[in-house]
């Protein structure tokens, strides 16, 4: 099984346009806003890998003036449809010539790295990244943990792919999305705690929290795994400091 990039596809895009948090991807948002206002300062943002424009959108709601960017012309053209008034701009592979340096006060990555191959890739992509971060920026990437994809969830579904038992650092699996009329199955890259710790410090970024949020009985969700074992990981990092 070879890998592509499955969302630069108008299907899915379509349905990715319609998604907003339900489920399980309620936990992978229910604790950003209070993330963001503990550890950045400022309101500049960059919403990398943006898709169908949600984590932008959300963004917005929160009071940044955020920027949209992505490699599926798809993607960025729903994200549009759904957000006439934001700024959405599609990039090339790694190509940030666009944009300011040192110009972000947060850049937010939400689950674009589930789908980077290659550690080095990721490394010049991160690395990349870093240097739109100002002095005092952070970048808050948020990721699926090796869990999700070997278990079940209010939102996803494993059971038909068992290989992903045996999956390793950078090795692809496949998960289908249950809150989505296009159920054809999502192929990611499964990256594990270690593989991200050697990614922020080779891209000359320091880990400063991470979390791994779980769900709470009190919350209006059929929860089938999420209050035991975290579907999701948000890692908050910042610029290494300099002796």
């Amino acid at each position: 099984m070879s890998f592509s990039n499955v969302y630069d596809d108008d299907r899915r895009a379509e349905a990715y346009a319609a998604l907003e948090f339900p489920g399980t991807y309620y936990l992978a948002y229910r604790d950003l806003p209070a993330i963001l206002a503990k550890y950045v300062t400022g309101h500049k943002a960059l919403d990398f890998g943006c898709g169908a424009g949600r984590s932008t959108r959300f963004l917005k709601n929160l009071g940044f003036d955020a920027i949209g960017i992505d490699i599926s012309s798809s993607m960025i053209q729903s994200a549009r449809n759904v957000d006439p008034g934001g700024t959405y701009e599609l990039v090339e592979d790694g190509d940030f010539s666009t944009l300011e340096p040192a110009g972000f006060d947060l850049i937010l990555s939400a689950f674009a790295f589930d789908n980077i191959p290659d550690a080095a890739k990721r490394r010049e992509l991160l690395y990349g990244l870093r240097r739109l971060l100002n002095k005092e920026g952070r970048i808050v990437l948020l990721g699926s943990t090796p869990e999700i994809y070997v278990n079940e969830w209010a939102s996803f579904t494993t059971k038909d792919y068992p290989e992903n038992c045996h999956a390793r650092g950078g090795d692809m699996v496949r998960i289908v999305m249950k809150d989505v009329k296009d159920a054809r199955p999502v192929v990611d890259l499964v990256w594990f705690q270690e593989d991200y710790v050697n990614l922020f410090a080779a891209s000359d970024l320091e880990l400063e929290a991470h979390y791994t949020p779980l769900g709470r009985e009190d919350e209006p969700y059929p929860w089938v795994m999420e209050t035991s074992i975290a579907p999701w990981v948000i890692y908050v990092v910042k610029k290494r400091s300099r002796a």
